[in-house]
């Protein structure tokens, strides 16, 4: 990399994904010095509102978008991870000074390494997100998420940290990242799919009442994580069906429990239909 890229001044992050993470994310880096640019190609006009709103520069053309590029971070749904990767190869291998990539996305440690095989010679690191996205106004890498990073190019990301991002690195192969982040995620959102499944089974029931009355007797913490989870999961739950495959699939198979994240990626996507219908 040439001095240029070394300068504080000159780093250019690529963001692929303009959802809610991945905007917040450009928007954080954009207010600590970083350009900063996403593509809209085929987004919605939600995405498109988010990139305008954290000052994201916009650049549809793939080639372009990687070219000036330190580092390309991916943000995306789980479902489309690979997608996204086989579209960008292209442009990776084209690029002159090659940016590098930086696999964010809950997916399971083989598909991350299945990507990183795709992308060849291309720098690379296994990153998994833990947190929500970061909150404007603020360059504090405490107030957002941790990126934990693995694999031989984990200490490249490093460099994120003097803008706004709270950086850790794992002694660990590329997947330990992923895995760390779905064993987490397998945690808390597996944990709210079980919420949501005991409610709905005791207001069938009848049993609405009563179980929140046991609960708040008994159980007033988990009560009142269940009241805030809960609710906040229904808007996602769209997002979260592929990620409780990936979960499934490094789970390992039935013996293993692997069977309770098919069932929460089911039971999210009823979710996720009931809203659209």
């Amino acid at each position: 990399m040439s001095d240029s890229h070394r300068d504080r001044d000159s780093v250019t992050v690529a963001i692929v994904g303009a959802g809610e993470m991945g905007a917040a994310v450009g928007g954080r880096l954009r207010e600590a010095g970083a350009r900063v640019s996403t593509s809209l190609a085929g987004r919605s006009a939600g995405s498109a509102a988010r990139v305008r709103s954290v000052g994201i520069e916009v650049v549809n053309d793939d080639d372009l978008l990687v070219r000036d590029a330190s580092f390309v971070l991916s943000i995306v749904p789980p479902g489309v991870a690979v997608e996204v990767a086989e579209r960008l190869r292209g442009p990776l291998g084209r690029a002159q000074v090659k940016p590098v990539y930086v696999e964010c996305n809950a997916i399971s440690p083989a598909t991350c390494r299945r990507i990183r095989h795709l992308l060849g010679a291309t720098s690379f690191i296994d990153a998994g997100i833990i947190g929500g996205p970061p909150p404007a106004g603020t360059q504090d890498p405490t107030r957002g998420p941790r990126f934990y990073a693995s694999g031989p190019d984990a200490h490249l990301l490093t460099r994120l940290a003097g803008f706004g991002l709270d950086i850790a690195t794992l002694d660990g192969p590329v997947g330990a990242a992923s895995g760390l982040k779905l064993c987490y995620a397998g945690l808390t959102k597996g944990f709210t799919a079980l919420c949501a499944t005991m409610q709905g089974a005791a207001a069938r029931e009848g049993l609405a009442d009563a179980l929140r009355a046991e609960l708040a007797r008994s159980q007033p913490n988990f009560l009142a994580w269940l009241d805030r989870a809960v609710p906040a999961m229904r808007p996602k739950a769209y997002r979260w069906v592929a990620e409780m495959q990936q979960i499934a699939e490094f789970v390992g198979g039935p013996d293993d429990g692997a069977m309770i994240y098919d069932g929460a990626a089911r039971l999210y996507q009823r979710i996720a239909t009931s809203i659209d219908q």
